[in-house]
């Protein structure tokens, strides 16, 4: 009988991986994982590890830049003071030079 993957754990394991100052978003994990549910078996990931700080939820925003997941961090500023404090401009919920700061693990990890 084949293994049973668990998928959340893996995403948790890719999501160690971004680097500080860094974010990426639901759909490219997903693509990366080969995940059938795709975007949407990440961001149900993402909701489920509220209490493990050894996960950098907060560098996993939406395909634009938008911190769609900042009201599973208790309070609404969280997300971007987590953000901020690692050198990444937020204004009105949107990484500010999304594109720049992009993280790409079937780039990075390629390297």
């Amino acid at each position: 009988m084949p293994e049973q993957r668990d998928y959340f754990e893996e995403v948790y394991e890719v999501v160690r991986l971004i680097p500080k100052g860094r974010v990426t978003n639901y759909g490219t994990i997903a693509r990366y994982l080969s995940l059938r549910a795709g975007a949407r078996m990440v961001g149900w990931a993402m909701n489920g590890c509220h209490n493990r700080p050894d996960v950098p939820a907060h560098r996993v925003v939406n395909s634009i830049g938008v911190l769609s997941g900042k009201h599973f961090f208790g309070e609404p500023n969280v997300m971007q003071q987590l953000l901020e404090a690692e050198g990444v401009r937020v204004e009105n919920d949107k990484v500010v030079e999304f594109k720049t700061l992009f993280w790409d693990p079937s780039v990075e990890l390629a390297l």
